[in-house]
């Protein structure tokens, strides 16, 4: 039994933390100086692909170098053991990001809107971060742990009044399929 569940608590702390490194990285690289990709994410389309997938590729980096890292096929003798396992933890966590985010928030992969509970909370969070025009500003920087719409509702008032964020007047924010 011990010899599972450190690797299971290695994996469930790498899916938690995944989503504070995905917070940080999209509040201060994507937009900030990573905006580049990340900017046909915020401005209408129809193309299947946008530059902002690339970052999908950035995550699935820190997982195979996570497998690396933990593997002695690759390491030798040098190899870490939790790396395997936080590999797993990123790469669960890629998933759970591609089913929320791409797949519930912005429908890529099927369409459901939910009408109550958590899953309505984090569309409504995520159509708030895309309330805002350009890269400045912004609120609901997560993927999976969403804060109260309320609040953040407030949160954009309160930054258009001070001027750090332009917020689109329409209810409708734009982006892929929003």
């Amino acid at each position: 039994m011990t010899d599972i569940l450190a690797p299971v608590l290695i994996v469930l702390a790498t899916v938690a933390w995944m989503e504070w490194v995905a917070w940080a990285s999209h509040k201060y690289i994507m937009h900030g100086w990573g905006w580049g990709w990340h900017r046909d994410h915020h401005e209408p389309h129809d193309h299947v692909l946008e530059r902002n997938d690339l970052y999908a590729l950035v995550g699935a980096a820190m997982s195979i170098s996570m497998f690396a890292l933990g593997s002695p096929l690759v390491m030798g003798e040098g190899a870490w053991w939790p790396a395997t396992w936080i590999g797993l933890g990123i790469l669960f966590y890629g998933i759970i990001y591609t089913l929320v985010h791409d797949g519930l928030v912005h429908q890529r992969y099927f369409h459901w809107v939910p009408k109550k509970g958590y899953a309505k909370r984090l569309v409504q969070a995520h159509r708030l971060h895309h309330a805002t025009v350009g890269k400045e500003g912004g609120v609901s920087f997560g993927f999976v742990w969403a804060q109260d719409p309320a609040k953040l509702k407030a949160e954009l008032r309160r930054q258009r009044e001070a001027g750090i964020a332009v917020v689109r007047e329409s209810a409708q924010p734009v982006g892929r399929n929003l």
